[in-house]
């Protein structure tokens, strides 16, 4: 089982949660400082910590097989979140994920492999796992989940054509999907971003 770290409102008084994951490096504190921009008053904050700071080893289009048993327990580790704050009352479009580059690809995995009307998802550098694009992985419907996706044109480590193939299939599962991408080279998170998510999907 991860560390998990809370934040925010606790879990007996908030209307919403927001599961955020951290990127490879990273950790639940570098997650959680994000909250400082977000519009996450009243919300639950919970941030599982990877093993080792990351979720699994290679890339996130690495060949499949080379990221397990990592990417598998990863999901586990989100599920088992989803669950249990299912649990405790809480239904699908009251749980948010807020991912950052390795978490972003993470929870969009996750949320797609669990189409659901979540409150929302947000994907600051990322896009769904797989050394091939599989859309047969993929079912169910996000019955008009907000999500966001927010890149450089030209990132390190997440192409912009993962993007784009990503943010189509969240739409053809009937996701409103908004994409942001930058003409810089940048692996951060923009101001623009934090805005657009603030104003549209955190409001």
């Amino acid at each position: 089982m991860v560390d998990i770290d809370f934040k925010g409102q606790a879990l007996e008084k908030a209307k919403k949660v927001a599961i955020m994951v951290h990127g490879r490096g990273g950790n639940t504190a570098s997650i959680l400082s994000l909250a400082a921009h977000l519009n996450l008053d009243g919300f639950a904050l919970v941030a599982p910590q990877a093993p080792g700071n990351t979720w699994y080893p290679f890339s996130f289009m690495a060949p499949d097989h080379n990221n397990e048993p990592a990417f598998s327990i990863s999901m586990k580790t989100l599920d088992g979140i989803v669950e249990d704050l299912k649990s405790k009352g809480f239904s699908s479009e009251q749980i948010y994920f807020i991912g950052f580059s390795q978490g972003a690809c993470l929870s969009l995995e996750y949320s797609a492999q669990h189409a659901q009307k979540w409150g929302g998802v947000i994907a600051f550098t990322g896009g769904l796992i797989g050394e091939k694009f599989n859309p047969s992985k993929y079912e169910g419907d996000f019955d008009g989940c907000p999500v966001f996706f927010g890149s450089s044109h030209q990132d390190m480590h997440v192409p912009l054509s993962r993007i784009e193939e990503s943010a189509a299939q969240f739409e053809k599962m009937g996701a409103q999907v908004k994409t942001l991408i930058f003409k810089d080279t940048l692996h951060t998170i923009r101001e623009e971003e934090i805005n657009w998510v603030n104003d549209h999907i955190l409001k």
